[in-house]
């Protein structure tokens, strides 16, 4: 892709921020694909070097995670202040709130997650990601339970808190007119309940697309 590429004009570059290479980055994925896309070829369109784009990320995976290591320090801070309240109470409002998105980012934001959730490069990638959120949950779970850190409760608590945080994505993925944070809170409610206030009364329509909670879900 790079002879795509236009390259800046010649002179002094322009300013350069974090979420400007994003923005930048993210128009050439969608035009060109992001495999096809190289991290020279952000840089380019960006009018830096490849060394100073490692001053903002460590690589073109990386830059589409955007800051995902201080959002985590703010998850982790989200839980510990809900420490008072019960456990899957605490972890779904918690969970709510890290990926509440609001305004013009909502669109960057759904942007973003369509590459994590679909693109084969970033989803071996995320693995990483995820293991050090589950493990965020995990410590939370540990320090609530009194199970210890590493035993089944606490790792079963992250593997289900991620498993329903990736269905509501997925989700909200396939419904361009949906919020985000409703569905992540109707997920987080399901499980709390066992699933058993998701289903439908018999007789009663299915829920249509474009629905962000259950009936009768929230308690």
């Amino acid at each position: 892709m790079a002879a795509d590429v236009v390259s800046p004009r010649a002179g002094r570059p322009p300013s350069t921020s974090a979420g400007r290479l994003e923005q930048i980055a993210f128009d050439l994925f969608t035009q060109h694909g992001f495999d096809e896309t190289t991290l020279e070829d952000v840089a380019a369109a960006a009018g830096i070097s490849k060394r100073t784009f490692f001053r903002y990320h460590r690589s073109k995976n990386d830059l589409v995670w955007g800051d995902f290591d201080v959002h985590l320090a703010q998850f982790r801070a989200e839980l510990t202040a809900r420490d008072g309240e019960p456990m899957m109470q605490a972890l779904r409002q918690a969970v709510v709130a890290f990926n509440g998105v609001e305004g013009e980012a909502v669109v960057q934001h759904r942007r973003r997650m369509q590459l994590i959730l679909t693109v084969p490069a970033l989803q071996a990638h995320s693995t990483l990601r995820y293991a050090a959120w589950r493990a965020v949950v995990e410590e939370f779970a540990a320090r609530r339970s009194g199970h210890p850190a590493g035993s089944l409760l606490p790792r079963l608590v992250g593997h289900l808190a991620l498993a329903t945080s990736v269905a509501a994505y997925e989700q909200w993925l396939t419904e361009p007119g949906a919020d985000l944070e409703p569905l992540i809170d109707a997920a987080f409610a399901a499980l709390a309940t066992g699933f058993d206030a998701a289903a439908p009364a018999a007789g009663a329509p299915s829920p249509t697309a474009g629905t962000a909670v259950w009936h009768g879900l929230r308690p």
